[in-house]
Parts: structure tokens; C-alpha cells; sequence
């Protein structure tokens, strides 16, 4: 009774910490694509307030390497727990921060870079908290489970998702264009307080992992991390950093760019648009399963291909379906290309650790995931809306890039994972 209630403590801390942070970060995603431009950037067109406010977005993707660096520094030299709070407390700070800031039309120019100052604290706190995540769940599985225990960060991502557009869905129905514009906005980023809470409630229960024990009983941690990371294990870092490309790309073309031109371009309510999102956003949560699943099975990398496969196949169909005019074609699209993500991102949670020694892992993992976030997800809403204007096809054609780019990435730098 004492290792099941152990166990699950351990997958409770890694999906709710994760959650909590994709819960800030796509609450900031949403803001951006609705609010963000007019209050942050006045002044300017519609279009110039839009790719400024992605701007911002994309901005904690940059900060995000430099996270990750830090806190794999002392999640490699110190331990995991600790680094995982402190991620943690960092994210959320940043995001109830948000929710205190002034407009542009109050305090002008220092509106938009006290924004970008909040917006790199969030960046820095993710950067070390998915790997760290990932690592509480895979160093303490089973040697057979380590796929099926490791899809749980991953699973924050779709339950972030659902609390946040879900918040905001309700909001929006209960508040005016006027209100929501006004503060409505600000409640989703106030209410980020209670879930940091939570999370830290259930992280600072944990005990270390066994790894982590393991290679600091026999002094097998590097003085400097990201040291040995780079001129040991560059391979490996370079694999999995192109293994991340595709899903970043999936995930934020389908839910904050496609949010933003389904209710900017196409004329859909931001109700309508959202709802239909909440709807598909549970293939995601299917696709992660079904995939991590298959992956103790199989190979993680099998997997991973098929979603990579995937991320071609959806972005050819992107143009077609998601201008089509009808919104149940759109939602086909959506959980069709969520579907394909849960492939590409649920076996990243046991395959990225499998990569690196212990010693290096947290680094490993915290630098892979979130340089390909950078490639992958930083520049694809702002990408995606300068060429949206000129064609959905070329933001489908970038999104079949991203897919080859991981899909190669795997096939051609592929090796055995560390045991």
C-alpha cells in the first residue's frame, strides 16, 4: 500500500506540475491571440498589434535554453525535487505578475516591457520544468514502464489546456467584449496563485529519485553540466533536439495561431472558436496514451516517427480544411492534427531521458525540449501570420517542414538510448 500510494505521488507531482505550467503558459497564449495586441501595443494596425503581441509569445522561447542551462545545472548537481519547486514558483510568480500590469494607454512604453519582463521569468521557469518533470516520472518506473510513466508531463499539457481556454470560455460567457477587454482578462493569470499552491503542495512531499542517488553515491555528477552535456553527448543532444521540432510547431499552430485567424481572419465568435478547441483537445490527450502506450511495446522512436509522419501528412490538409468555411471541418482538422501531436509529444517523456546518463540528464533533457521549442515553437505564430495573408498552404507547407525536419532528425542521427 505504502509503494502504490508512493507511486502515485510521484505521477500526481509530474502531471499537475506540468499542468500548472502549460496552464500559465496557454493562458498567455490565448491573451496574446485576443487581448494582448490592443491593450499592449495601441497605436498600432490589427495586424502590427498581432504580430507584436505573438512577439512577446515568442519571446520566453529565448529565455527558455537559458532556464533550462540553469536549472539543469542544479537539477544535475543538486537534485530534482528542489529545482522542481523552484521552477515552479518561478513560473507562477511571473504569471499572477501579469495579472497586475498596466496598459499602454496608462503608463505607455513601460506597459509592453514590464509584459516582456514577465513573460522571460515564465520562460525561464519552464525551461526547467518539463525535463525535471519527466525525469521524477521515468528515473522512478518500473524498467518495462518507463514510456507508460512517462507520458504523465506530457498529459499536463492537454489538462493545462482544457483549465485554461475552459476559463476563459466561461469568462467570455458571463462578461461583455467591453468587460473582458477591460479586466476579464486578468482573472485566468490571478487565479494561476491557487494552482502553484497545489503544485507545491504535492512536490515538496517527494523524496529524490533513485538515479539521481545512484550517480551522486558514486560521484558520477559533472562540476559543470552543460560542459559535458556539449563535448560528450552532442548526438544525442542534437537528436533530441530535432525530435521536439514537430510538436511544438503542431501544438501552437493548432491552438494559438489557428484561435487567432479563426476569429480575426475567418469571422468565428471567440466562444465558438474556443469551444471547438476544448473539443478537440482531448485527441491530444488520446493520441499521448494510446502512443506511450504502443511505446513500452514497440519503441518510443516508432512512435515518435508516426508522428512525425503525421505532422506532414496534417500539414498538407491544413489549407484546405482549416479556410474551408465550416467549423466542423476546422474541428476535424484540429483533432486530427492533436491526434498526430499526441504521437509526436506523449513518447518525448520516456524517450528524451533515455538519451543522456544520469549525471546529465536533467540538462540533457531541459536543453533538448526546449531548443526544439525554440525552432519549433517560437517562431511559428509569428511565422504563420506573416504568411497567412499570402495562403493557408504556407503555413501548412511550414508546418510539413517541421515534420521533416524531426522525422529526418530521427533517421538519420538515431542510437541506442543510455540504460
Amino acid at each position: 500500500m505504502t509503494t502504490l500510494a508512493s507511486n502515485r505521488r510521484i505521477l500526481a507531482a509530474s502531471l499537475v506540475g506540468t499542468a500548472v505550467e502549460f496552464y500559465d503558459f496557454y493562458i498567455y497564449a490565448t491573451a496574446a491571440a485576443l487581448v494582448f495586441g490592443p491593450l499592449f501595443f495601441s497605436g498600432q494596425s490589427d495586424s502590427a498589434q498581432l504580430l507584436l503581441s505573438y512577439a512577446t509569445f515568442g519571446l520566453a522561447f529565448v529565455a527558455r535554453p537559458v532556464g533550462a542551462i540553469v536549472f539543469g545545472h542544479f537539477g544535475d548537481r543538486v537534485g530534482r525535487k528542489s529545482t522542481l519547486v523552484a521552477s515552479l514558483l518561478l513560473m507562477g510568480g511571473s504569471t499572477v505578475g501579469i495579472a497586475f500590469l498596466p496598459t499602454y494607454a496608462q503608463v505607455g512604453w513601460i506597459a509592453p516591457a514590464l509584459l516582456c519582463l514577465m513573460r522571460l521569468g515564465q520562460g525561464l521557469g519552464l525551461g526547467g520544468e518539463w525535463g525535471g518533470a519527466a525525469l521524477l516520472a521515468v528515473e522512478n518506473a518500473p524498467p518495462h514502464r518507463k514510456n507508460t510513466w512517462g507520458m504523465f508531463p506530457p498529459l499536463g499539457a492537454p489538462v493545462g489546456f482544457l483549465a485554461a481556454n475552459g476559463l476563459f470560455l466561461l469568462i467570455g460567457l458571463v462578461l461583455d467584449d467591453a468587460q473582458f477587454l477591460a479586466w476579464g482578462w486578468r482573472i485566468p493569470f490571478l487565479l494561476s496563485a491557487i494552482l502553484v499552491g497545489l503544485g507545491l503542495w504535492v512536490r515538496l512531499k517527494l523524496t529524490e529519485t533513485p538515479a539521481f542517488l545512484e550517480a551522486e553515491a558514486t560521484e558520477a555528477l559533472p562540476k559543470v553540466p552543460i560542459a559535458t552535456l556539449l563535448t560528450q553527448h552532442l548526438r544525442a543532444t542534437l537528436e533530441g533536439t530535432f525530435g521536439v521540432i514537430a510538436c511544438f510547431a503542431l501544438f501552437y499552430l493548432a491552438t494559438a495561431f489557428a484561435l487567432g485567424y479563426g476569429t480575426k481572419t475567418l469571422g468565428y465568435s471567440r466562444e465558438a472558436f474556443l469551444a471547438v478547441e476544448l473539443v478537440a483537445i482531448w485527441f491530444l490527450a488520446g493520441g499521448v496514451i494510446v502512443a506511450s502506450v504502443l511505446a513500452d511495446r514497440h519503441s518510443a522512436a516508432q512512435m515518435l516517427a508516426i508522428g512525425f509522419a503525421g505532422c506532414i501528412g496534417v500539414g498538407a490538409l491544413m489549407g484546405p480544411m482549416l479556410g474551408s468555411g465550416s467549423l466542423f471541418t476546422v474541428w476535424l482538422w484540429l483533432s486530427g492534427a492533436l491526434f498526430v501531436m499526441g504521437f509526436a509529444y506523449g513518447p518525448l517523456g520516456g524517450w528524451l531521458p533515455s538519451l543522456f546518463p544520469a549525471g546529465v540528464r536533467y540538462t540533457g533533457v531541459s536543453m533538448t525540449f526546449n531548443l526544439g521549442g525554440v525552432l519549433g515553437g517560437a517562431l511559428a505564430p509569428i511565422v504563420a501570420e506573416a504568411l497567412a495573408p499570402r495562403g493557408l498552404w504556407l503555413v501548412g507547407g511550414y508546418l510539413m517542414a517541421a515534420g521533416a525536419l524531426s522525422l529526418g532528425g530521427l533517421l538519420i542521427l538515431g542510437r541506442t538510448p543510455q540504460n
